[in-house]
């Protein structure tokens, strides 16, 4: 179900923006239409969609359009063509009057700025509680709403003191604070982070990733950080002179880039914090221990020329694994039951498991690593080459030495 829904949206800066819209069309550039016609193209024929709950990133440098979009999604910029769908009833708000407009800012979306917008003469509370006060809420019910949201953001304890006498962090809680103090369905929150140090920056992600843990907000996240939109997307849309050139999860952004400007733009990111096992994985050999044997574990063994097997039950849950050498022994005993000689010895993964975390656990294992979903179904293994070869895609300089000998000793003892 879509949160938002955006089609064809354009917006031009200018006395006469129609001009410039079928000069776009006709794949005039932006910079030639501000010569020809003197308007300036902020949007070009922009769509998307934000799934409920996600977290949907907006990227680009500066001058790309990142910041106009989201404030036509409640119509802070007027869109001069275009439609804009918010919430189920898929209310176009390009149609609605400004009451209604008005109602919709402050009961279904609010807004977190990059500047903070707090007033300085109110406490935290009164900065907190401004909108449900604006809104008409009794003073009682307002600060009752406004400590909730204080003290989700951290913030208890402050909510007397003036926004001068607070870090730069800390006024930052204050305005997530009072955005979500109306519990709003969507949050737009335009470089919310980007005025702070790098390290109250990371506090406040991995605050923001916490919240929307708990809260399960539809956010629309607006940076020029390429690390940060990474870090907390779900879903990435990059611009670029108005116009979206790639949309994609972040894996896929940086795998599977579109066009040489995404391209260019992602070559530089540490890939092993983003690529993650599932992506690598590839199918597991495997045995059901309930119906299979030594002598059917050592004939699918012999056959792809491995040394290992995966043993799953009737519904794929995962086992372990058995090795040739005990399923030959227990053959020459003529046991029939696996049981005995399921080993636990490889390592497990979830599928959305960074390589950069695979890397000490496959160094320490003889084994692939088991990769399980929540239910401990097996999905697939990822083995060690796999995983240097993209640590050496990251970092062709890596020393991988001491890994191709343990890959040999490995192979030697098989």
């Amino acid at each position: 179900m879509a949160a938002i829904t955006v089609k064809n949206l354009y917006k031009i800066f200018g006395k006469k923006p129609e001009k410039a819209i079928p000069l776009l069309q006709n794949g005039t550039s932006k910079e030639e239409i501000l010569e020809k016609t003197g308007q300036t193209v902020a949007i070009d024929n922009a769509s998307f969609e934000v799934k409920k709950d996600e977290t949907f990133v907006i990227m680009g440098l500066s001058g790309s359009g990142k910041s106009t979009v989201l404030r036509c999604l409640n119509r802070l910029i007027e869109p001069t063509r275009g439609s804009i769908f918010i919430g189920e009833d898929q209310i176009n708000i390009l149609e609605i009057k400004q009451e209604e407009l008005r109602n919709l800012r402050r009961r279904r979306m609010s807004m977190v700025f990059q500047n903070f917008g707090l007033f300085p003469h109110r406490s935290v509370l009164n900065n907190v509680a401004y909108g449900l006060e604006i809104g008409g809420m009794e003073k009682q019910e307002r600060n009752e709403k406004a400590m909730q949201s204080i003290e989700m953001v951290g913030l208890k304890g402050y909510e007397n003191m003036k926004p001068k006498e607070l870090s730069g962090g800390m006024q930052q809680r204050v305005g997530l604070a009072r955005a979500l103090a109306n519990d709003p369905e969507i949050l737009l929150m335009d470089e919310a982070f980007s005025a702070l140090d790098p390290l109250i920056r990371a506090d406040m992600q991995d605050e923001l990733l916490e919240l929307q843990a708990k809260m399960k907000k539809t956010i629309v996240f607006i940076t020029h950080d390429l690390d940060e939109a990474l870090k907390l997307g779900d879903r990435i849309a990059i611009m670029k002179d108005g116009a979206i050139v790639q949309i994609g999860s972040p894996e896929k952004i940086l795998t599977e880039p579109a066009t040489d400007y995404v391209r260019a733009f992602v070559q530089n990111v540490d890939r092993t914090k983003i690529i993650s096992a599932k992506t690598i994985m590839r199918k597991a050999p495997t045995v059901n221990f309930k119906k299979d044997g030594p002598g059917v574990a050592v004939r699918k063994m012999k056959k792809i020329g491995t040394s290992t097997v995966y043993v799953v039950d009737s519904d794929r849950k995962y086992k372990g694994i058995v090795t040739i050498d005990d399923a030959n022994d227990l053959m020459e005993k003529n046991v029939k039951d696996l049981s005995s000689i399921i080993r636990n010895d490889a390592g497990r993964t979830s599928p959305d498991t960074p390589i950069k975390q695979l890397l000490s656990m496959a160094l320490s294992s003889t084994y692939p690593v088991a990769v399980l979903d929540e239910e401990e179904l097996l999905l697939g293994i990822v083995n060690r080459a796999s995983i240097i070869s993209e640590v050496n895609l990251n970092d062709p300089e890596y020393d991988t030495s001491e890994v191709d000998k343990q890959e040999i000793e490995t192979k030697e003892s098989v």
